[in-house]
């Protein structure tokens, strides 16, 4: 597969699956009127800390392979 179809396969998938996740947030929102849904404080905290945490280790898979550079890497310690 060569480089430039691997990447508008990326694009193509990132964006469809970008996309589904704001759409899915936009949902979220619409549990926020008070006239349908009860709720308080601790669990609009635990909901967006949760988010925050899978958006996190997402984030962090993402920045492990950047890291990998050209798949050459040197003897290191990793703590």
């Amino acid at each position: 597969m060569t480089e430039n179809s691997r990447r508008k396969r990326f694009t193509k998938v990132a964006t469809n699956r970008v996309q589904k996740i704001i759409d899915y947030l936009n949902l979220l929102q619409n549990c926020s009127n008070r006239r349908n849904y009860e709720y308080d404080e601790d669990d609009v905290n635990h909901m967006f800390e949760e988010i925050s945490k899978a958006l996190k280790d997402a984030k962090a898979v993402y920045a492990n392979e950047l890291s990998k550079g050209n798949g050459k890497s040197g003897f290191t310690f990793n703590k």
